[in-house]
């Protein structure tokens, strides 16, 4: 077989056939990932080449490429916002590009790849890491998500079963087995609680280390992972650098991205070919570990060390000052970094005054709930705003500040600093005010209202409307900054979205593995797409370790019905009315409560609109694919519009909408008939002679006609 790195003769952008293979993803929405690999294949079968598409979308890795198929491939195209594993492609001509580029230049790209790098694996200079970078030059494609973003938003996604499952169990053990006393609530060692709090605190201890060790994964792969979960260790343990507070979730981000860019320049050290084969596991990671670690404890840990004892100072100055702007400062304090230097300043500043003054305690305790408290309460008030993920965690979040846990709130805080850190300290700061002014009293050094439930809490209803009123002030601060410029946009441009991060670092999310048909061009005979011709029901495949295997096909679908039934007759439209984006998904979502299985319309509204603040449904070629999960309808359902005029929808090539499903699916069925869905329409909607006969037909019946292809 011809190396990659000398095509085969003649070979160029119009054949001959060449053996590619591509891997699509995307991190919000399957259908990109699926229109990603259709353009491709097309584009390949066009130019006379053979071309394979592994599909790593929600559903987890589809079509999964083999050793085989990389062994003989002259060239491999990434097509991905989110990380994708490049270690078994070592050896091969690689160019890695954002999904958008492999819906909207599929032909330049695989006319690019054959200049692309040689990538060499985690030791060499190939490339870059698995940030979905480009790695030539081949464009970045990433609509504004920049490489740093993403890489904080894989440590964010990494770190929140940590905070969820450490905190949940420290909250749980304190509740069933904590008693009063003058040091805190405490376990007592030889019961069963103590147990379960010391398997939660490890969660938590581990929480800082996951969020630094996997932003340098996110940056430089695998051989950044030790450096950054070393670093983040240190940044959480003051004891190592002579301070009495660690560096908190803030000292994590800066350990990750030093151990990640670390780790890139030491890539590009030239070594003698007889190192290279240990670089990636040996030398990277013991020096790029040893040097950062150093460089934190030698010289990044003073100055922390020094910032906490002149805090100390500062606050112990100010112990005569009136209530109120001690309460102010403390509150500030607390909400600032969550378990950083600047927060445990202010916690051991009161808890050391606990027993002479526990006004001071008083105000720290109103504070140091309201956070968590505050980021819940916004996710339930506002709950378009955040994923699934997102308010799962605010739930969480709901729980451990109950307890005092002030980290509960540091996953948002991670995602979008610019905005949830100052709505926190905003909240701080009112909830100690008040309890500084009504000289509340907290005679143990814990916060939250579990200390008042539990009788430690001197003015215990001042200390509730202090409570309460911090955490609504968090919450509607919060809300009133992620809504300038756009709910899901923070610094940099970057979309917003744990649960976005979370399936950018993530790839499977364990679903189910039914799904539409491998992508395949050129490679045999058949049926290149996998589309039914007529009303047939869609293909199932099941992504092995070697190929995608065909395992059935449904029954036929009754005339009139489309995609198992979900889409019939009721539930399509000529012409929508509407002329904006909000307007025709309401429109929409009428028209699938035509069919009775809609037990909430204006839940299936806001859970659609809630999709949309995480990215755009609009997937180009003048297509909108609107879609929801959610307990408002009874059972799947699909709708299908048209509008002539079209609707601006924010699509990435800039076309409006002019073709408009809407697909809603009940939350147990979101893991697997809401992507079959969204993949057999993504997949068939790439036919451009298939749009245009959908725009032309006459009237509802000859639409469903059309339609009836899909399956």
């Amino acid at each position: 077989m011809t190396s990659p790195a000398d095509p085969p003769d003649g070979a160029g952008a119009s054949g001959p056939g060449l053996k590619l293979l591509a891997v699509t993803a995307c991190p919000t929405g399957i259908a990109h990932t699926y229109m990603a690999a259709e353009k491709l294949a097309q584009a390949a079968e066009s130019l006379g080449h053979s071309m394979k598409v592994e599909t790593q979308g929600s559903i987890g890795a589809e079509n999964v490429l083999s050793d085989n198929d990389v062994s003989q491939a002259d060239g491999i195209i990434i097509a991905a916002d989110k990380d994708v594993d490049r270690s078994r492609f070592v050896g091969k001509r690689v160019l890695v590009v954002g999904v958008a580029d492999g819906i909207h230049r599929p032909q330049r790209l695989i006319e690019q790849v054959l200049d692309a790098p040689v990538y060499e694996g985690d030791g060499s200079g190939a490339g870059r890491g698995a940030s979905g970078a480009a790695a030539s030059g081949g464009g970045g494609g990433s609509k504004g998500r920049s490489v740093t973003y993403k890489a904080l938003m894989n440590g964010v996604s990494y770190m929140i079963p940590f905070v969820v499952v450490g905190g949940l169990l420290i909250a749980v053990s304190l509740a069933l087995g904590g008693d009063t006393t003058s040091k805190g609530i405490v376990i007592p060692d030889d019961s069963f609680w103590k147990t379960v709090n010391d398997i939660g605190s490890i969660g938590f201890e581990l929480m800082i280390p996951a969020l630094s060790g996997y932003i340098a994964y996110a940056i430089a792969d695998r051989p950044a992972l030790v450096p950054g979960m070393v670093g983040g260790w240190i940044a959480a343990h003051g004891e190592l650098y002579d301070s009495e507070a660690g560096a908190g979730f803030i000292g994590a981000i800066v350990t990750g991205f030093l151990a990640g860019y670390l780790v890139l320049w030491i890539k590009r050290v030239k070594v003698p070919k007889f190192v290279q084969p240990i670089m990636p596991i040996i030398v990277i990671p013991i020096v790029a570990t040893s040097a950062l670690g150093l460089f934190f404890i030698y010289v990044l840990g003073e100055p922390i060390s020094w910032v906490f004892e002149q805090l100390t100072d500062w606050l112990g100055g100010l112990t005569g000052t009136s209530a109120a702007v001690l309460g102010i400062i403390l509150g500030l304090m607390i909400a600032f970094d969550m378990g950083g230097p600047v927060n445990k300043t202010a916690f051991l500043f009161g808890a050391g005054l606990v027993s002479k003054n526990p006004e001071v305690m008083g105000a720290c305790a109103a504070a140091i709930p309201v956070p968590p408290l505050g980021q819940g309460l916004a996710t339930l008030l506002r709950r378009r705003m955040f994923d699934d993920q997102e308010r799962e965690t605010g739930l969480a979040a709901l729980f451990m500040g109950f307890f005092g846990i002030t980290e509960g709130a540091i996953p948002f805080a991670a995602a979008r600093p610019a905005r949830v850190i100052p709505a926190n300290m905003v909240g701080g700061a009112v909830a100690g005010a008040i309890a500084g002014v009504a000289s509340v009293e907290d005679n143990v050094p814990h916060g939250g209202p579990i200390v008042a439930v539990l009788g430690a809490v001197g003015g215990v209803p001042m200390f509730f409307v202090a409570v309460v009123v911090g955490t609504a002030v968090t919450a509607l601060v919060t809300i009133g900054l992620m809504s300038v410029g756009g709910s899901a946009v923070d610094s940099g441009g970057a979309a917003v979205g744990v649960g976005a991060a979370g399936a950018t670092a993530g790839g499977s999310s364990g679903a189910s593995s039914v799904a539409a048909e491998p992508v395949l061009a050129g490679v045999g005979g058949g049926d290149r797409t996998g589309e039914a011709s007529g009303a047939a029901g869609a293909r199932k495949a099941v992504a092995s370790q070697g190929a995608a295997a065909e395992v059935g096909e449904a029954e036929a679908v009754p005339a009139g019905q489309v995609l198992s039934g979900y889409l019939t007759e009721r539930t399509v439209k000529e012409r929508l009315a509407a002329d904006g984006k909000d307007a025709a998904i309401r429109e929409m979502a009428e028209l699938l409560g035509a069919t009775g299985k809609v037990a909430d319309a204006e839940e299936l509204v806001r859970a659609a609109f809630a999709r949309e603040d995480q990215g755009t449904t609009g997937l180009g070629e003048e297509i909108a694919i609107p879609h929801a999960k959610t307990d408002a309808v009874t059972a799947p359902v699909v709708g299908f519009a048209r509008s002539p005029e079209g609707i601006e929808w924010g699509a990435p090539d800039g076309t409006k909408a002019r073709l408009v499903f809407m697909i809603a699916v009940p939350e147990a069925d979101a893991g697997d008939e809401h992507l079959r869905i969204l993949a057999l329409l993504s997949r068939k909607l790439m036919a451009e002679e298939f749009r245009e006969r959908l725009l032309g037909a006459a009237d509802v019946e000859g639409i469903l006609g059309v339609l009836g292809e899909i399956g």
